[in-house]
């Protein structure tokens, strides 16, 4: 009964997110927990300023000061091993008796702290039927693919005239032939 790992959000004091994640990472290698803690993520993103002499800096920030992300089982050890670390006030979305609440896989990617990996079986110029949205159902012919984008361009016929539509790649699939 492998109950699987599902992403938390601890708080942290402002400023110790490193340690915090450093110290979980050290007690999970030394107590043999990576089957049931399994990732710790501080989601950062990379900004450019330009600045006022036009000098440009590029560095990495903190997209939520103050929060840890954890993949792990949930469990009271686990609770314990994570909320016994120094600079961990606790676990968001947790009730005096209750567990803390979990991420939602939409949440995980919108974060971007997992991505979504979508294979793409369809090409340029091939037939395609749109799976989803306002045109469900409409057949046509893929223009353009932009995997980093999670973008396709397809051409539809509408009320006799092509237009472009613009889709997420898993909205869409090949027309068999």
């Amino acid at each position: 009964m492998a109950e699987a790992a599902k992403w938390y959000v601890i708080h942290t004091y402002s400023g110790y997110e490193n340690t915090v994640k450093a110290t979980i990472e050290k007690t999970v290698e030394s107590r043999q927990l990576q089957d049931v803690i399994q990732a710790i993520s501080i989601p950062m993103e990379t900004v450019t300023e330009v600045t006022e002499s036009g000098v440009t800096k590029t560095y990495d920030r903190k997209v939520y000061p103050g929060y840890v992300l954890v993949k792990m089982v949930y469990s009271d050890d686990t609770w314990h091993v994570v909320r016994g670390v120094r600079g961990v006030t606790g676990f968001v979305g947790a009730s005096t008796n209750e567990p803390p609440t979990p991420l939602t896989d939409d949440e995980v990617y919108a974060m971007g702290v997992e991505k979504k990996e979508i294979i793409v079986n369809y090409s340029v110029g091939d037939t395609v039927r749109i799976l989803d949205g306002a045109l469900s159902s409409f057949t046509g012919v893929v223009e353009s693919i932009e995997v980093e984008k999670n973008a396709v361009s397809v051409i539809v016929s509408m009320f006799g005239r092509e237009t472009p539509v613009e889709l997420e790649l898993d909205q869409v699939e090949v027309v068999s032939q």
